[in-house]
């Protein structure tokens, strides 16, 4: 696996723990963090994707947002899944973009989130998408 660039070590602590192999590549100016083999909520069209990660210059002060998929995911019934339409080219795949962001009521905390932080919230928009009318 690669390790392009160094993530704090509580990070690499916590993705340790995970059971997945994970690396980081640097791609143009950006800095990734990919999750391979990691499993999503049934009623998607696959059972495992890489999950990406944007890792800002500035992480862990500045926020990670958002989060890319390769495969593509849909919803198994056909409907429609918002804000997931732009692609993104990765280590020569393209990664479909889930565009969530923290809101106002659940900001990040500099010194408090971190990628594992970051995992929950995207589990979570994951298990949401099937909450909705």
């Amino acid at each position: 696996m690669r390790r392009q660039f160094d993530l704090p070590s509580f990070d690499t602590q916590y993705l340790g723990t995970t059971g997945l192999e994970w690396e980081t590549i640097v791609e143009g100016a950006g800095r990734w963090l990919l999750l391979h083999d990691r499993p999503v909520p049934r009623g998607y069209n696959v059972e495992r994707v890489t999950a990406a990660l944007q890792i800002p210059p500035s992480y862990p002060e500045a926020p990670i947002d958002m989060v890319y998929f390769h495969p593509h995911l849909s919803r198994k019934d056909g409907r429609a899944i918002g804000a997931t339409q732009a692609l993104q080219q990765l280590d020569g795949k393209p990664f479909q973009r889930w565009s969530r962001h923290r809101t106002a009521a659940a900001p990040w905390r500099s010194g408090e989130d971190d990628v594992c932080s970051h995992l929950v919230l995207v589990d979570d928009w994951l298990a949401r998408e099937f909450e909705k009318p």
